[in-house]
């Protein structure tokens, strides 16, 4: 289908959004999330670079006019490329997306929006996704805003234990997580106190005797990695789902 097939596209279209660090940094998880879409055989779409970040970050420090200007940005975007529903594997995005964009945009953000967990929870059991069985022991780390910001805690947890993976809860976990560190601009700002945090994320980790420590968040993946020093493996969603955690 062409790129004008599909601005024209009468029932719109389905927008990968990968979120910053996932597009600048971690390439090989938004390359992991495009073969899941495809696997899907989902109809999807990809901005590269002329989307605008979500504005998280700008929010987080204070500077809501600026967000709102960021937001109109995307929203001009993408109407222009007819978009009807993102989907997005970065769960600061989905907060901004999902969220604090009606907020601020009010009935003009009409657009929705999917966290990569629940869409390909949804796409397994419909059998429109088919993953190999995991014999592995793993915990799961809950990311601050697909957590307690959006409330997302069984959709990724029934995903692994549809796989098989036998999965171990630390002993914080759901509302009560301890987060990774990184939030917040804390990684940013003071890199000894995420990295602290993170070491300590990773006892709770340690202390299930679970092989894997697993998150669908790139910045938590990044941190915990920093923080665990090579003590438990961390590896983030895709990378499970892919068997690429080796």
């Amino acid at each position: 289908m062409s790129i004008l097939d599909k601005l024209l596209k009468a029932s719109g279209n389905t927008l990968y959004y990968p979120g910053c660090l996932t597009k600048f940094v971690a390439k090989d998880i938004a390359a992991n999330y495009k073969k899941l879409l495809e696997k899907c055989g989902e109809d999807f779409i990809v901005l590269e670079d002329k989307e605008v970040c979500c504005g998280s970050p700008v929010l987080n420090a204070g500077f809501p006019e600026d967000f709102k200007n960021l937001a109109e940005k995307n929203l001009k975007i993408f109407k222009e490329y007819n978009i009807k529903k993102i989907v997005t594997g970065c769960p600061a995005c989905y907060d901004m997306l999902g969220h604090k964009y009606r907020e601020v945009l009010g009935e003009a953000w009409d657009i929705e929006v999917e966290h990569m967990t629940t869409y390909l929870l949804k796409q397994l059991r419909a059998g429109k996704l088919k993953l190999p069985r995991l014999e592995i022991k793993a915990t799961y780390h809950d990311p601050c805003h697909l957590g307690r910001y959006s409330s997302i805690y069984e959709e990724p947890r029934d995903l692994l234990k549809e796989l098989g993976v036998d999965l171990r809860e630390m002993v914080l976990n759901r509302e009560n997580s301890f987060c990774c560190g990184a939030g917040g601009g804390v990684q940013s700002n003071n890199k000894e106190l995420a990295e602290k945090i993170a070491g300590e994320r990773t006892e709770q980790a340690l202390a299930t005797e679970a092989q894997y420590l697993i998150t669908p968040c790139p910045m938590c993946t990044y941190n915990l990695r920093s923080g665990a020093k090579d003590r438990i493996k961390v590896v983030e969603l895709t990378q499970i789902l892919l068997g690429n955690y080796e």
